[in-house]
């Protein structure tokens, strides 16, 4: 980890996404280390956007929620006038790769031509105030673009081709291309970062580790797609919001720069641990030993068998490594499942239900 600072606070920042899992996270981030920048939050509120994953923050001044949909340029082109902004972190996307196999329209439709809207509504602000040097778009990707490795291939870097396997993930591809045409293009100040999975606080039930958190202390079968043995990177969501600050505040425009945790394994070694660590920080569960719930359920199509980052270039250009290890940063993020109730459970609804069965049907 390193500690950054705003070369010309404060900054006035628009946060697209912001009541979803990173994106929220990122908000807590940015206003608790700047705590006079401008902060605007633009979100859909979807499935995934939850405004209870910024109730602390609603009565800051220098904080205000949107409700709306990146595509609609009017509303875009009059929050950056209006908030005067500067700098653009933009985290909104559809980006579940099980929904994107049941219904892939709505990623093009947010992750490509809402990612189209935001970058031709920035350009023009940026250009009308007069292209400053200190103006920032952050696209907040991911791994996924790259495809899948190989058990002994090398972990993807910065130059590794796109090889996109999902609809999920060709279009992020897709949205990674625009935003580094508009650079080239036009100089847009832009930046993108592809990360390796995230994990921690405010993510939402139907992603694997708040999953399976969620589904021992109700006693429910743990879904394990194929044979388990499918390998990703894991990459502390805290660690990556420091990594994020780190790129708007040093990163050259233009540059792409991977984020990773340096956590390698297999999705049924890291459901074992997590049930590990239930059966340790849960007195009273509806099953014990955890790991008995274990249920292995047909795998999804076109599933990637390995991910992993190469962090190097952030390492050595920006000075950032992660801070947790994948035991600290899991025994954090368990104990924050088992404290929050009641965030999780009004989360379980009809439709949360249905699309569980549809997804987990064996």
């Amino acid at each position: 980890m390193v500690v950054t600072s705003s070369a010309q606070s404060p900054r006035r920042i628009l946060i697209t996404g912001g009541a979803g899992f990173i994106g929220s996270n990122f908000v807590h981030h940015w206003c608790k280390t700047y705590p006079s920048d401008r902060v605007i939050v633009l979100d859909a509120l979807t499935y995934a956007g939850n405004l209870n994953n910024l109730t602390t923050l609603k009565e800051r001044e220098t904080f205000r929620f949107v409700q709306g949909n990146i595509c609609d340029r009017a509303l875009v082109t009059d929050l950056l006038q209006q908030e005067e902004i500067d700098t653009v972190a933009h985290f909104a996307a559809e980006s579940h790769v099980d929904r994107s196999i049941l219904g892939p329209e709505a990623f093009i439709q947010t992750n490509v031509v809402g990612t189209f809207t935001l970058l031709e509504c920035f350009r023009e602000h940026w250009q009308n105030r007069g292209r400053h040097d200190h103006d920032r778009f952050l696209h907040v990707s991911t791994d996924e673009v790259y495809g899948s490795l190989e058990p002994d291939a090398p972990a993807f870097s910065e130059t590794t081709p796109y090889a996109p396997n999902s609809p999920y993930s060709a279009s992020k591809a897709g949205s990674d291309h625009l935003v580094r045409a508009y650079h080239e293009t036009y100089g847009l100040p832009t930046l993108i970062t592809n990360c390796s999975n995230n994990y921690g606080s405010y993510h939402f039930p139907e992603k694997l580790i708040p999953l399976i958190c969620i589904n021992i202390l109700l006693g429910k079968p743990l879904p394990i797609y194929g044979d388990g043995q499918n390998i990703r990177d894991w990459l502390y969501v805290g660690d990556h919001c420091q990594a994020l600050d780190v790129v708007i505040q040093q990163g050259q425009p233009g540059q792409t720069y991977n984020i990773g945790g340096n956590n390698e394994v297999k999705n049924l070694d890291l459901v074992l641990r997590l049930c590990e660590l239930m059966d340790e920080l849960a007195p009273e569960l509806p099953v014990r030993p955890s790991k008995t719930l274990i249920t292995f359920v047909r795998d999804r199509p076109g599933h990637d068998r390995r991910y992993a980052i190469d962090a190097t270039k952030i390492k050595t250009d920006l000075n950032w490594v992660p801070s947790e290890t994948l035991e600290t940063g899991l025994r954090k993020t368990v104990q924050w499942y088992l404290t929050h109730r009641d965030w999780w459970q009004p989360l379980l609804s009809n439709e949360y239900q249905a699309y569980y069965q549809q997804v987990y049907r064996g």
